[in-house]
């Protein structure tokens, strides 16, 4: 089977081989979670790297990740291209920018899983005080520049690091009370920006390897597939179960990186 001739990783965080059936089990998990966040539901692309790296180091996953994020981008944004607020992507690039800036500069400095436990925090708290506080139902409110910029700079870098920018860029996108469609698309463009963004750092960071190729153009298919069935789901569900699924997903990740994150710290 060519999958199966397919399954060998080189892993240099952990100086072995990894291939099989898990391998290519939670990679299929991985490439549909990237695929749902594609469709408009972005909170799914969070899981894909702490999935991945249930059986391969989180840096190989990164760099494995990143063209099938880029592949599903595509179909992404094909099929939000009615739906997206110009105003808000063009202050997502500056501060997406910046982010990718600094993810860059401090990827030798910074350690990986205190970035985890920082994004899961930032998320938590944001979700839970969204649930305790019922803002679903208040009035629609309007970040300044600057919040748009700090929050999209911190999406920027986490994204960076991990994939993980979902959870900043929700604690600026949920307030606006955007269309859900809008929000979909909002988020999807400013991910596709963003991915752009790291191709030229990871390929310099030694984070982009060719070896890897055959593997990631099997991980297209799931990712395809994916990206119309988020866009399907999302059509069809009501506004408000909407934004109560995206911060329900927003809760789950962010528990799940903060427990991923001091399980690897300690």
């Amino acid at each position: 089977m060519a999958a199966a001739q397919a399954s060998v990783i080189p892993d240099p965080q952990k100086g072995r081989i990894v291939e099989g059936m898990a391998f290519w089990t939670l990679a299929v998990i991985a490439a549909f979670c990237v695929g749902l966040s594609k469709g408009g539901a972005p909170a799914f692309g969070s899981l894909a790297v702490p999935i991945l790296s249930l059986v391969i180091s989180p840096v190989t996953a990164v760099g494995l990740l990143l063209p099938v994020f880029i592949f599903s981008d595509i179909f992404g944004l094909w099929a939000y291209r009615k739906y997206f607020d110009f105003g808000l992507l063009k202050v997502a690039t500056v501060g997406m920018f910046i982010g990718t800036g600094i993810g860059w500069a401090t990827a030798h400095i910074v350690p990986e899983d205190l970035v985890r436990v920082m994004i899961g925090l930032i998320g938590l708290v944001f979700s839970l005080n969204f649930i305790m506080r019922a803002t679903a139902d208040g009035p629609a409110q309007q970040p300044s520049f600057a919040s748009g910029v700090f929050w999209t700079t911190v999406a920027g870098f986490t994204s960076f690091v991990s994939h993980a920018g979902a959870p900043p860029l929700q604690v600026w996108m949920m307030p606006q009370k955007l269309p859900k469609m809008v929000f979909a698309g909002t988020a999807t463009f400013a991910f596709a920006i963003m991915n752009v963004l790291k191709i030229w750092p990871y390929y310099t960071l030694g984070q982009l390897q060719a070896e890897n190729l055959q593997v990631t153009m099997i991980l297209f298919i799931p990712a395809f597939i994916a990206v119309f069935v988020g866009y399907a789901l999302i059509r069809v569900l009501p506004t408000r179960v909407f934004y109560t699924v995206v911060i329900w997903m927003l809760l789950a990740v962010s528990i799940k990186l903060i427990w991923d994150g001091i399980a690897a710290l300690i």
